[in-house]
């Protein structure tokens, strides 16, 4: 196991909210992870599609584990998410991360989230703090 599978695996062995929405490891790289979930009932909002709030988790958990990959903690300082197709029930979702920016201090996230048609459902933005603070793996 490398040490980017390290982190994740030790992160996603204490993330409650990841390990509900059912997500799954499919890749992970410094700076880089691939996730998959399924929509499921209970993630269905009023009008009987998914709630914005999945595309966005599993987004979120994308950039925590692709930040966090590097060996350094890093921290969410500013999210945003555009949702540009519906998610249905029993959709499966997969996230595309693409480190756009990294410095000392900051780093810059684009990721794509795609449904099993492998067409976009949402796009996120993500800018994390990178700390001074080494996972220890």
């Amino acid at each position: 196991m490398t040490a980017a599978e390290q982190i994740v695996s030790e992160m996603m062995a204490h993330d409650s909210m990841s390990q509900w929405l059912g997500i799954r490891i499919i890749a992970i790289s410094p700076g880089n992870c691939t996730l998959e979930m399924v929509v499921r009932e209970p993630m269905l909002n009023g009008f009987r599609v998914a709630h914005g709030g999945v595309a966005y988790a599993l987004a979120d958990t994308a950039l925590a584990f692709a930040s966090n990959a590097r060996g350094i903690k890093c921290y969410s300082v500013e999210t945003s998410i555009s949702h540009v197709k519906t998610v249905e029930i029993n959709d499966t979702l997969t996230t595309k991360v693409e480190e756009k920016s990294l410095s000392k201090r900051i780093g810059i996230y684009w990721i794509e989230v795609l449904n099993q048609r492998n067409e976009v459902v949402a796009l996120f933005k993500g800018v994390v703090h990178r700390s001074d603070k080494n996972w220890l793996v």
